[in-house]
């Protein structure tokens, strides 16, 4: 379950620590204000739980436990979908930059989604 194919094979614990990686490089590149310091508390904690959850995933003994995590993954990847086009409305300078990584959120969201049905 931990490669998805989508024109090439994608390992999703590679994929989910970069992008958590990418979070915490986006967080590090705002400007520090008081609205920022919240927005990025957020994000930091939804950003790099997917793939600590996803990690979790894998170890797992149970379908049920496999499915409560993907479940997380899902909730997290979708969580931080939020806190990204929050933050992007709180600092539209930086929209641009940010579009590969909300299409990377997204892209997410649906691997996940999509593993969990499958799962089901």
């Amino acid at each position: 379950m931990e490669q998805i194919q989508n024109s090439k094979q994608y390992n999703l614990e590679s994929r989910t620590l970069e992008f958590g990686k990418r979070i915490v490089r986006l967080a590090k590149a705002l400007s520090r204000n008081q609205i920022n310091l919240t927005l990025v508390s957020q994000i930091i904690r939804s950003g790099t739980s997917v793939g600590a959850n996803y990690r979790e995933a894998n170890e797992t003994a149970t379908k049920k436990d496999f499915l409560y995590r993907m479940r997380i993954c899902l909730k997290e990847a979708k969580e931080t979908l939020y806190w990204l086009e929050i933050i992007i409305e709180a600092n539209p300078e930086i929209s641009k930059r940010t579009k590969p990584l909300l299409i990377e959120t997204t892209e997410l969201v649906k691997i996940f989604a999509a593993i969990i049905i499958k799962s089901t």
